[in-house]
């Protein structure tokens, strides 16, 4: 009874130890092949988790710049421009004259005068374009008046729905007198922006009016 006992014993600690052998071997493999340098436990180069970025190269997207002006246009106050466009009768596609500031007379048409209202960070920066809230849309239109097309413009404010009329903002054609003159040059607190417009705003459009040669 006691050989029995020894033997179980005996072979219980050949199993364990061979056991441990085959553990160890199945480590070492793994670690270091079938080498005994063991050239895979190296110590790792120091590298980042992240791969490092490359740096970007490409310009940063500028929005709602104004196109380059002609070298040969003319400078001109945004509320002079306005008001030479509504005191010749707001014209939609005929040419129609102002004054710059140098003095010269100029002509340009109604299509320099849209982007003062549909143009981004224009009147000061940061500013929303007067056309982003007044849309075509009336029913959230601040007013009911659109300042994104020519026949909003002159469709007015207050309007019923987008076939009717409302007020007229540009004064029947006297341009210190209308609605929209006192809400560029005149308020100081313009709902929905954070600051005053700018009426010293200049911009360029339009070209020299060419002189004409007299007969003597």
């Amino acid at each position: 009874m006691n050989d029995d006992v020894k033997r179980y014993i005996y072979s219980a600690l050949m199993v364990f130890l061979v056991g441990v052998m085959i553990w160890v071997a199945i480590v070492f493999v793994n670690a270091c092949g079938f080498s005994l340098n063991c050239q895979r436990g190296s110590t790792l180069p120091e590298t980042t988790p992240v791969p490092t970025l490359i740096p970007a190269t490409m310009p940063a997207m500028q929005m709602d710049a104004a196109p380059a002006a002609a070298s040969d246009s003319c400078e001109v106050a945004a509320t002079d421009l306005i008001g030479a466009w509504v005191e010749a009768g707001s014209p939609e596609s005929d040419t129609f004259q102002f004054t710059d500031t140098a003095g010269v007379t100029c002509e340009t048409t109604f299509e320099e005068v849209l982007p003062l209202f549909t143009r981004a960070n224009l009147w000061y920066s940061g500013s929303m374009s007067c056309a982003s809230c007044h849309s075509v849309n009336l029913a959230v239109s601040p007013a009911q008046l659109d300042m994104s097309s020519y026949e909003g413009i002159l469709a007015g404010s207050r309007r019923a729905d987008e076939a009717s009329t409302g007020t007229d903002i540009l004064g029947g054609g006297k341009w210190t007198s209308s609605l929209l003159y006192q809400f560029i040059a005149e308020s100081q607190d313009v709902p929905g922006h954070d600051a005053a417009l700018s009426a010293s705003l200049t911009v360029h459009a339009g070209m020299p009016v060419p002189e004409t040669e007299t007969t003597p």
